[in-house]
């Protein structure tokens, strides 16, 4: 199966949901790998924030993400229908802080992504494979979620709120292929009892009666109407009995555990990955869904990090040897940590660093427990990665890389002397304007050693530093 597109742009207007303000989001075609990016096109450079559950900082009615001063918010329905239109590359374009409500459904967002129709692209479709249970559960309120291995994506959700008028729902997703039909028009939901607190904090500034069903689950005083009724900008609320406030005609008999379900999708969106496997949900919520999705995501790394272990003989030709490698990289004796390249490609390279009694730092590193630092580790995948960075660069040998940060890294076992490093360098997303996020893993054999994100950027070399001198590059 190969990966997705949009064959052109298209444009939705709406709402935010706890904003208020009106705003323009916009589909646009992307390359292979691209995944989902959101851009706050109101802002200074535009900037550009990647749906990762990583960059996850707020979960309260609603899923927002954030880098550096740029965030948005209510993702999740946006997410679950370009997830259940089984579309992989899309830039989001965004000129306010939240994504619009529209109807409280997915459903107008499938309407635009199937206007501007789908492509394929020629890359493959790579899946999060489930191959073993995984769970998540939530002591004090109950929320449970688990991954089963299933040969295709299906969920399941069952809600209960121990309310007289919502019981509990059960809702099932078993063919992506109706999700259309079958989830995408579900609205968002909310009990009468929730609004004033919802609307005190703030939110659903951009609330109607027109994008969620307001769950009545207890008699309330006219004061307390004309209250709500004047909290929510309308002449009047009224309630008869216990039941559907705005009393319109669910789309199903379960719709609020239909509309779970889409927010589900949605928010699993974010481990970056189409999933193969089935997800059962008992009484999801945003927060537990992210929690559920860093789990999945740090299963999907460490599996990508056993299951991609270089294959090394000493005997094959190398794609560069040490020479080579100095025409590209500044470093030189005794801060030069990469022997030779045996793979190189557009997303990933995998490095050597065969390491010996001679190195000078096994003089204080220490005597008599020779012991390879974890730092130097990390320098000599910095060094593979910056192979990568400038290996597409046009004229190659003007370039260096600079650390801008890592993360995540963990040392797993010991490196001495007579061991031969294989490090291995992946791009975790495609290099834009010279920044260089990537996967680093450094192995012995078929043993992790050391592991984790680096981040660096790619700047141009002052003319005037020679590359015998340049000390800082990495």
């Amino acid at each position: 199966m190969k990966q997705s597109t949009i064959k052109k742009p298209a444009s939705v207007k709406g709402v935010g949901l706890h904003t208020g303000k009106e705003v323009t989001l916009t589909f646009k075609p992307a390359e292979a790998n691209h995944g989902y990016r959101f851009q706050r096109v109101d802002l200074p450079e535009q900037p550009v924030i990647p749906a990762d559950v990583k960059l996850v900082i707020s979960t309260n009615r609603g899923t927002t993400i954030k880098l550096g001063e740029a965030q948005v918010s209510t993702i999740e329905h946006v997410l679950s229908a370009l997830i259940g239109m089984e579309v992989d590359n899309v830039l989001l374009e965004i000129d306010g802080p939240e994504m619009p409500i529209m109807d409280g459904t997915s459903m107008p967002f499938v309407k635009a992504l199937t206007e501007a129709g789908i492509e394929s692209l020629d890359a493959d479709r790579d899946f999060y494979e489930v191959t073993e249970p995984i769970s998540y559960k939530d002591e004090v309120t109950g929320t449970e979620l688990l991954a089963l291995p299933a040969d295709h994506f299906e969920v399941t959700t069952m809600i209960d709120f121990n309310s007289k008028v919502l019981g509990p729902q059960f809702a099932s997703l078993n063919r992506i292929e109706d999700y259309t039909t079958q989830i995408a028009p579900c609205r968002t939901f909310v009990f009468i009892h929730e609004l004033e607190k919802l609307l005190d904090m703030g939110l659903i500034k951009g609330g109607d009666m027109d994008n969620a069903i307001v769950i009545a689950d207890r008699k309330m005083d006219k004061e307390e109407l004309d209250s709500l009724a004047k909290k929510m900008g309308k002449p009047a609320v009224n309630i008869d009995e216990e039941g559907v406030l705005n009393t319109v005609k669910l789309h199903f008999q379960n719709e609020p555990a239909r509309h779970k379900l889409l927010d589900v999708i949605g928010d699993l969106a974010l481990i970056g990955k189409p999933i193969r496997g089935k997800i059962v949900a008992t009484k999801p919520g945003h927060t537990a869904n992210i929690e559920f999705a860093k789990i999945l995501k740090k299963s999907l790394l460490e599996k990508r990090r056993l299951m991609g272990v270089p294959k090394y003989n000493p005997l094959d030709e190398p794609i560069m040897d040490v020479n080579e490698v100095m025409a590209m990289l500044p470093h030189r004796y005794p801060f030069l940590l990469v022997d030779k390249i045996i793979e190189i490609s557009d997303t990933h390279v995998v490095g050597v660093k065969n390491v010996t009694i001679n190195e000078a730092f096994f003089q204080g590193h220490f005597p008599s427990n020779p012991v390879f630092p974890g730092v130097l580790q990390i320098e000599a995948l910095a060094q593979t990665g910056g192979i990568l960075a400038l290996n597409s660069m046009p004229d190659k040998g003007n370039w260096d890389t600079y650390f801008l940060k890592i993360d995540n890294t963990k040392f797993k076992a010991k490196v001495g002397p007579g061991d031969t490093l294989i490090l291995k360098m992946e791009l975790i997303e495609p290099i834009r304007r010279g920044i260089v996020h990537m996967q680093g893993t450094a192995y012995v054999g078929n043993k992790i050693v050391s592991e984790g994100e680096l981040t660096a950027q790619v700047v141009r070399r002052v003319k005037e530093e020679s590359s015998e001198t340049s000390t800082d590059s990495k």
